[in-house]
C-alpha cells in the first residue's frame, strides 16, 4: 500500500481516523477526490476524531490571516466540539448553531514510522594521493532510514495535499548517494584510510557519512536521520590500478620496514657501546678510588714508623756534629791535637739531652706498638662478584656497590656472589644489601639552594 492515500466513505463520517498500516503522510477525506469539491474537506461538528500513538492529525485552515494549522498529539480519542477544540470557536461561529459543517484538511503524519531507501554508487576511482597515477575502482551499496520528529517545521515547508513520499525518497536518495561517493573519495586524503583499507576501515566511513547526513536531511529536507548504513565497499581487484598500487605499496613497505629495522639496529649498538664505556670508565673510577683508600690505610698504619726514621736521620747528624765538638780549640788555635776540655764539656751536655730524646722515641714507638698489638684486628671487608648484562665483574664493596645503585647499574633483581654463598642470589635477599635500595629518607638531602 502507498506512503499517501485518501479513505472514502459515505455517510455523516461521524468517525475521523487513520486505517493505514505503513504511510509517513496521508490525508482524510470523507468523499469525492481530492480538490475535486469541498466536500471532502466538510467536517461535521460533533463527529470523533480518534489519532493512535505515534500519530499527529494536522488540522489545516484558512482564515482571514492566511492558512492556518494545529496539531493533535496521539493517543487521542474525543468528539469534535469546542470544549475539546478551542480552535473551533474560529472555524465554527455561533449563526451556524453548530450544525453546518465547516471546512477544513485533516492529514494524519506518522511519527514513529522509519523510511528506509536504499542505495547504491556503480564502480568508480579512487585515489591514493601518494600515487595519483593508479585509479583503483570502488563501488559502494548501503541504506539510509529516517522519520519525521519535528513535525511542525515538516509541514511549514511541504504542502500536504500535494505532497509524494516517492519524490521525497527520490531527493534524499540523490543527496545520500552524492554524500557517499565523496566521503569514499576523499576518504585516503581528508581522512587517512588507505584505499588498500576501504573495506576494512567500513564502519568508520559509515559513521563519517552519517555525521554529515543528519544536518543535511534535517536543514534541505527536515527529516531526521536514524541511521546509515554501508554494507558493503566492493573494490575490483582484478584492475589494473589495484595491482599497480598494491605492488608499489608493498614495495614501500618493504622498504620502510628494513630501513627502520637497520635504524633500530644502529640504535641498539650505539646505546649497547655507550653502556659499555660507561660501565668501563665507572669501574676505573671505582678502581682507582679503591687504590687511593687502600694507600691512605696503608700510610695512615706506618705513620708512626715513618716519623721515626726521619727523627732519627736528624738525630744521627747531629751526632756526627757533637762528635767534632772535642776538637774545637777554645783559644783559637785551630782544630789541633791536644784535648780542648770545653767542647767535650759541651759535647756531654748534648749528648745527654740527644739520649733522652731518642730515649722518649724510642718509649712512644713501643707504646703505638703495643697499642696496636693490643687492639682488635680491623673489621673483615665484605665484598661481592655481580652480574652485569651477563658478564661477571668484581669483587666489589658495599662502598662501592652503593655508587652502583645509585646510578642504576645494580638493582634488587641483579645477580651477586660473596664468599660462602653456595649460589648466586638476588642483591634484594641480601640483608646487609637491601639498603641500598631503600628510598631516601625525607629531609636527608639538602633544599634547593636560596634564589638570589
Amino acid at each position: 500500500m502507498g506512503f499517501f492515500s485518501s479513505k472514502k466513505e459515505g455517510g455523516l463520517m461521524d468517525v475521523i481516523r487513520c486505517d493505514e498500516q505503513e504511510y509517513l503522510v496521508w490525508k482524510w477525506r470523507p468523499s469525492g477526490e481530492a480538490n475535486s469539491t469541498k466536500k471532502e474537506n466538510s467536517i461535521r461538528y460533533g463527529s470523533s476524531l480518534r489519532v493512535k500513538s505515534g500519530e499527529v492529525a494536522v488540522f489545516v485552515y484558512s482564515q482571514p490571516g492566511g492558512e492556518m494549522q494545529d496539531f493533535i498529539v496521539g493517543p487521542h480519542d474525543k468528539k469534535i466540539e469546542s470544549a475539546n477544540f478551542p480552535v473551533l470557536t474560529q472555524l465554527v461561529g455561533l449563526a451556524w448553531g453548530g450544525n453546518t459543517p465547516f471546512q477544513a484538511e485533516i492529514y494524519f503524519i506518522n511519527i514513529s514510522n522509519v523510511i528506509q531507501i536504499r542505495f547504491g554508487l556503480p564502480y568508480f576511482d579512487v585515489y591514493d594521493p601518494r600515487f595519483l597515477d593508479f585509479g583503483v575502482p570502488v563501488a559502494v551499496r548501503g541504506t539510509i532510514t529516517f522519520n519525521i520528529e519535528d513535525y511542525e517545521e515538516f509541514v511549514k515547508h511541504y504542502r500536504l495535499i500535494n505532497f509524494e513520499i516517492e519524490d521525497l525518497k527520490s531527493k534524499i536518495k540523490d543527496a545520500v548517494v552524492k554524500r557517499v561517493k565523496g566521503v569514499v573519495a576523499n576518504a585516503p586524503s581528508d581522512y587517512q584510510i588507505p584505499v588498500l583499507q576501504l573495506e576494512r576501515r567500513i564502519m568508520d566511513i559509515s559513521d563519517i557519512v552519517k555525521s554529515y547526513l543528519v544536518t543535511e536531511l534535517k536543514n534541505n529536507f527536515y527529516v531526521n536521520v536514524r541511521g546509515c548504513d554501508i554494507s558493503t565497499i566492493e573494490i575490483d581487484k582484478e584492475s589494473e590500478g589495484w595491482l599497480e598500487l598494491r605492488k608499489v605499496t608493498a614495495e614501500q613497505q618493504t622498504k620502510t620496514i628494513d630501513a627502520q629495522t637497520e635504524i633500530n639496529i644502529q640504535n641498539l649498538a650505539e646505546t649497547s657501546r655507550i653502556n659499555a664505556e660507561n660501565m668501563a670508565e665507572t669501574l676505573r673510577i671505582q678502581r682507582e678510588e679503591s687504590q687511593r683508600s687502600q694507600r691512605l690505610q696503608t700510610e695512615s698504619n706506618f705513620i708512626g714508623a715513618h716519623a721515626l726514621d726521619q727523627q732519627t736521620s736528624v738525630l744521627k747528624a747531629a751526632a756526627e756534629n757533637l762528635g767534632s765538638m772535642g776538637n774545637i780549640d777554645i783559644n783559637g788555635g785551630g782544630q789541633g791535637g791536644g784535648l780542648n776540655p770545653a767542647g767535650m764539656m759541651t759535647g756531654m751536655m748534648l749528648g745527654g739531652a740527644m739520649g733522652q730524646q731518642m730515649s722518649g722515641m724510642m718509649n712512644n714507638m713501643g707504646q703505638q706498638m703495643q697499642q696496636s698489638f693490643n687492639a682488635p684486628p680491623p673489621m673483615p671487608t665484605v665484598m661481592y662478584h655481580v652480574s652485569l648484562n651477563g658478564v661477571q665483574s668484581g669483587p666489589f664493596t658495599i662502598q662501592q656497590m652503593q655508587q652502583m645503585a645509585q646510578v642504576g647499574q645494580i638493582t634488587k633483581q641483579t645477580y651477586v656472589w660473596k664468599q660462602g654463598m653456595s649460589a648466586w642470589d638476588f642483591a634484594g635477599n641480601q640483608p646487609e644489601l637491601v639498603v641500598l635500595f631503600a628510598p631516601p629518607v625525607p629531609g636527608s638531602e639538602p633544599p634547593p639552594l636560596p634564589q638570589k
